[in-house]
């Protein structure tokens, strides 16, 4: 009797946990995380905040400061300082001469610790002050637990990172459009000014063709540090980040874990009531009605609350034409701006000649050009 009491137990247990979804395999990893990017919100944590050493994955940061720094058009002739490191490598030479951006895709697409190596020489003379500038942006993202000590992520005692801090770096880095077409990338080509030449690489992160919606980051290994790997899905209306540190298992690892936080997320949408009527000054119509084009559907965690602010002019000049960008809807989770759409002029306004002076219709267009600016560098 007491056994099938037992069985039956365990029966029920396995019914009640597949209802609820959840996976009863266990990761390999030593830490892992999985964040909701638009948010930071965290879907899945183990020992988020345990400090291990994380190879290559520093070459996000290494990467994001040479994006942001403005110079990835500028040429970058390759010296032997830059070459003098060990491990992985793009090949690099002295003498070589190519853009701050060729030398990145080769960091990001290959590995290369060469290439980190004259990222950080180029920009700040040396690894060791370019390491200043890695741990002033980690400190500016949040990143509580990390010291950056090798711009490539070589094995030392005091270069370390937290799975949280470096999903906190993935999802800060996935949002600049020119870090992420370079990590997107399966196959990427490298421009050499000097000797001229063109190559073709392929990326090391093969999760880019294992997982729908992957777009992204940065595979590493070291002996001490084990397999290291930072992966970006798109996917059903999120967009994921997830980190495994130590983990033998890594790609299988990076699939259950997307395969488990997807589901888990629901859709949210505002009913469209968002057109609203705008005044028109020196017009044949006194006003407009601003209509938004399409409602985003936001894939929200639970708890997170959808909500909208609607930016608009109270009045506007004319002449105002048909599809003209006159304001925009932002949508919000929990207070954070994660979509906006425009609000455009239903019709078009003409103006009413001689109804003003040549100096108010001056005044009128520059302050059209200056809205217009306005809402065209709007987030």
């Amino acid at each position: 009797m007491l056994r099938k009491k037992t069985v039956l137990f365990f029966i029920l247990l396995l019914l009640l946990t597949a209802g609820l979804g959840i996976k009863t395999r266990a990761i390999s990893a030593s830490s892992a995380v999985v964040m909701k990017s638009d948010t930071n919100k965290v879907l899945y944590e183990l020992n988020p905040d345990a400090k291990l050493s994380m190879a290559s994955t520093t070459k996000i940061m290494t990467a994001v400061l040479a994006v942001e720094s403005g110079r990835m058009e500028q040429l970058v002739e390759v010296t032997e300082k830059m070459t003098a490191v060990e491990g992985t490598s793009m090949g690099l030479r002295k003498g070589d001469i190519l853009t701050l951006g060729n030398i990145v895709k080769g960091m990001m697409l290959l590995s290369g610790n060469d290439a980190a190596n004259a990222v950080a020489t180029f920009l700040s003379g040396s690894s060791e002050k370019f390491a200043e500038k890695m741990n002033e942006k980690a400190k500016q993202l949040g990143m509580k637990n990390t010291n950056f000590v090798t711009p490539s992520g070589l094995d030392d005692e005091e270069h370390y990172t937290t799975a949280y801090d470096m999903a906190l770096l993935g999802s800060y880095a996935m949002k600049n459009p020119v870090f992420r077409q370079i990590v997107s990338e399966y196959y990427g080509k490298v421009s050499y000014v000097y000797p001229k030449g063109e190559y073709t690489y392929r990326n090391h992160n093969r999760f880019l063709t294992m997982y729908e919606g992957a777009c992204g980051i940065k595979t590493g290994f070291t002996k001490k540090s084990g397999r290291c790997l930072v992966t970006a899905v798109e996917k059903d209306g999120a967009f994921l980040v997830a980190v495994t540190l130590n983990s033998p298992d890594d790609w299988n690892d990076h699939i259950a874990l997307y395969d488990e936080c997807i589901p888990k997320l629901k859709k949210l949408s505002l009913e469209n009531k968002f057109d609203t009527f705008i005044k028109v000054a020196g017009g044949d119509k006194t006003g407009i009605i601003a209509k938004i084009q399409s409602v985003p559907e936001i894939a929200a965690a639970d708890g997170e609350q959808l909500s909208s602010k609607t930016l608009i002019d109270k009045f506007i000049y004319a002449p105002v034409s048909t599809g003209e960008r006159v304001g925009e809807v932002r949508f919000y989770l929990d207070g954070i701006c994660v979509a906006a759409r425009e609000l455009t002029a239903s019709e078009s306004v003409e103006r009413i000649i001689g109804q003003k002076s040549g100096f108010d219709r001056f005044k009128d267009k520059i302050f059209n050009i200056f809205r217009r600016r306005k809402w065209q560098t709007t987030a």
